[in-house]
């Protein structure tokens, strides 16, 4: 069973993909912020992919991955925002970098999550 890592400040957000994700078989944790986010990949070295949201209090989604690319250059991470024109701007930098930037669909989210762990 993979792992997913789910990091977001917006409660129903989490409540949300965790369910969905939960329903198509993953085991799945979740993070409010990138400080929380940081300590559960220490303690969860399973971690397949992590769902990240970018704007989040306490430390954002941009310092949590200079931080965990620290010592984890390797797993997939799919970025998320919910300023499109940020999204636009920054789109082909962070697909250059190796991200991906998280699609408001359910489907096509899920779609992403099965490409990258090569599902």
């Amino acid at each position: 069973m993979k792992t997913l890592l789910i990091v977001d400040d917006e409660k129903h957000i989490l409540f949300l993909y965790e369910e969905e994700f939960k329903d198509e078989g993953y085991n799945v944790l979740t993070a409010s912020n990138g400080l929380e986010a940081l300590e559960v990949t220490e303690q969860h070295p399973e971690i397949d992919l992590i769902i990240l949201d970018i704007k989040m209090p306490e430390m954002d989604g941009h310092e949590f991955l200079r931080r965990i690319r620290q010592f984890n250059q390797e797993l997939p991470i799919l970025l998320s925002t919910a300023y499109g024109d940020y999204v636009q701007q920054d789109f082909s930098a962070w697909l250059s970098n190796g991200y991906t930037v998280k699609t408001s669909d359910l489907t096509e989210l899920k779609a992403r999550v099965k490409e990258l762990l090569g599902e």
